[in-house]
């Protein structure tokens, strides 16, 4: 198995490689040109989406916690769907007239460059954490293959995505997400009634669960499944590294049928990696990690040649997502930050190549992070919090909104984060309010909503821009 996974990572490898020389300009890094039909668009967005989070950390959860488990990856196929109709048309049309790379660009037209400096160094620190989680997962993939420790799987993830990306940006992760998202989607779709029929179905799993609630849909309790719908489906209409790849779709048509389709895949897709870590729970109830349920149901419980595209479908997964967050840590770091504060001047050809060594660099920092880090989830949820409760408000009075102002955005980022960090510290990341307890970052976007909603009658009108009401 692990041979397979070898030869397959050198494919991904080679072919980055190769699409990656037709990057010649910084556009075709960040934006591909602005060239992306349907099809592609649906093919980099699900591969983006099906990551580390949504295999290793939702088999994880379910092994853990059962049936509510969907809810981690049904409230981002929520969010997609929003991505897909409301904000991801509206911004395109923006990015297309005023020619933005990234979603910083937007962020400084709309209210200023000190408030998209915030946000992308902010950006920059929290998808460390997300690239160290992807890691982590292609980590935990060979150590149940082949006993890899864990410090050489996350140095192997990094090189194999460091590699193809940055050759050709968004260019190059395109093209290769066509290949992952095939493998992805067959092994997952092979392996599910295997593990199913290997665990003795429903009532095999039953015989091995004493939790009633396992099997609730809402068994996870209302304040986990609230927490994560609120911090989850902003986070994907808002995030930097989907938005950027909706900047490279070629019209409107393009962005409402890949972008809903990617969402209504994810809806669908949520439930297999479910089953799969419920299904090896009732098998392997003593594993030492719940990170390990995935890996060691497809390589136990089905045929070799299952258990190889399935591996192999896990690998894609967490790789696939990982060239997403690189894109996002190589726009932050040099077109959002390094440009816009440092070098403006910076020509289109020294700005390619400054992505492409600051790729390499991002790529040894989030090895470093990911031998730090314990879970797959905890590295996310660090992430989608800061990115969800920063980002969100303003994101969203920005586009509907002429009244939203500069001072406003930075108020209501402030606010949420500093509200996020109280109450994660100083009351254990819950607060009670007698009829509803909800989490810090849950807490923390609300608040940031409240801020930014009340700024709107006390605040100045932004400058209005042709194409942006």
């Amino acid at each position: 198995m692990l041979a397979f996974i070898i030869l397959y990572a050198l494919i991904l490898v080679a072919l980055g490689t190769y699409i990656g020389r037709r990057a010649k300009s910084a556009s075709d890094f960040f934006v591909a040109g602005r060239k992306f039909n349907s099809g592609i668009l649906f093919t980099t967005l699900i591969a983006a989406n099906l990551g580390a989070g949504s295999t290793v950390g939702v088999a994880a959860l379910a092994y853990t916690h059962g049936l509510s488990a969907w809810w981690w990856i049904g409230s981002a196929g929520i969010g997609s769907m929003i991505l897909a109709f409301i904000v991801g048309p509206k911004i395109w049309r923006i990015a297309r007239e005023f020619n933005f790379y990234t979603l910083s660009d937007y962020l400084e037209a709309r209210y200023s460059k000190f408030f998209s400096g915030i946000i992308s160094l902010m950006m920059a620190i929290g998808t460390l954490a997300l690239f160290a989680g992807q890691l982590l997962g292609i980590a935990w993939i060979l150590e149940v293959v082949a006993g890899v420790p864990k410090v050489y799987g996350v140095i192997t993830g990094a090189l194999v995505t460091t590699l193809y990306f940055a050759a050709g940006g968004l260019l190059s992760g395109a093209f290769v997400n066509i290949v992952e998202v095939a493998v992805i989607l067959a092994g997952f779709v092979v392996a599910l009634p295997f593990v199913w029929k290997f665990s003795g179905g429903l009532e095999g799993v039953k015989a091995h669960v004493t939790n009633a609630s396992y099997f609730d849909f809402f068994g996870m309790g209302s304040t986990a499944i609230i927490g994560y719908m609120v911090m989850l489906v902003p986070s994907f209409f808002i995030s930097p590294g989907l938005i950027g790849k909706v900047f490279a779709a070629r019209d409107e048509r393009a962005i409402k049928i890949g972008t809903a389709l990617n969402g209504l895949v994810q809806l669908i897709f949520a439930i297999i990696p479910v089953i799969i870590g419920m299904a090896a729970y009732a098998c392997f109830p003593n594993l030492t990690r719940a990170d390990l349920a995935l890996p060691t149901a497809m390589k136990n419980m089905m045929p070799f040649f299952a258990a190889s595209l399935a591996l192999a479908a896990i690998f894609a997964a967490e790789v696939s997502t990982a060239d997403t967050v690189l894109y996002m840590l190589a726009g932050s770091l040099t077109n959002d930050l390094y440009k816009r504060f440092f070098n403006p001047k910076i020509s289109d050809s020294n700005l390619l190549k400054l992505s492409r060594v600051t790729t390499v660099i991002c790529g040894i920092l989030g090895v470093v992070l990911a031998l730090r880090l314990e879970s797959i989830i905890s590295a996310l949820t660090i992430f989608y919090s800061l990115m969800s409760v920063s980002l969100s408000a303003p994101l969203v009075f920005g586009l509907f909104s002429k009244r939203a102002s500069n001072a406003g955005a930075i108020f209501s980022a402030v606010a949420g984060v500093a509200l996020t960090l109280f109450i994660t510290f100083y009351k254990a990341n819950v607060v009670d309010f007698g009829f509803i307890k909800l989490n810090a970052s849950t807490c923390g976007i609300i608040f940031s909503f409240i801020v930014m909603g009340a700024s709107l009658f006390v605040k100045e009108r932004a400058p209005e821009r042709s194409g942006w009401k």
